[in-house]
């Protein structure tokens, strides 16, 4: 079992930002969509989640609303923002459902599933004041 974390790289190139820490995410539970080989699920896209999303994942078996505390998982709703499987959010984005990407948070080892040009499209854009 390899302990050596990959590099703190976003898809952009830059250094890879926090995503979020309430809810806690990330598969070390860090707030960062990092990983290492025994991250089957590459859980590296910060998603800015939907309800369309957190449905089609419950569609799929993958129920991310029920609070599991053992896990330290306290359950999703519209607008938080979580690590999702890279291999999950190419599904979705199939499905026409997956959610918007936060770029600077987005693990470079996301581009081995899904290309960046997908994920730009798909780049979350906060909504500004008319007078920001």
């Amino acid at each position: 079992m390899s302990i050596e974390l990959t590099s703190g790289r976003n898809v952009l190139g830059g250094p890879l930002r926090a995503c979020s820490f309430a809810p806690l995410t990330g598969f070390f539970r860090d707030g960062c969509c990092r990983t290492r080989g025994e991250d089957e699920g590459l859980h590296v896209i910060c998603a800015r989640v939907t309800q369309e999303f957190l449905s089609y994942a419950l569609s799929q078996g993958n129920d991310l609303v029920t609070p599991r505390p053992e896990w330290r998982f306290p359950g999703l709703k519209p607008g938080d923002r979580w690590c999702v499987c890279a291999t999950r959010w190419l599904q979705a984005w199939n499905a026409g459902v997956a959610p918007p990407v936060v770029l600077d948070c987005t693990h470079e080892k996301a581009l081995e599933v899904v290309p960046l040009e997908v994920l730009q499209a798909c780049a979350y854009q906060p909504v500004r004041p008319n007078n920001a």
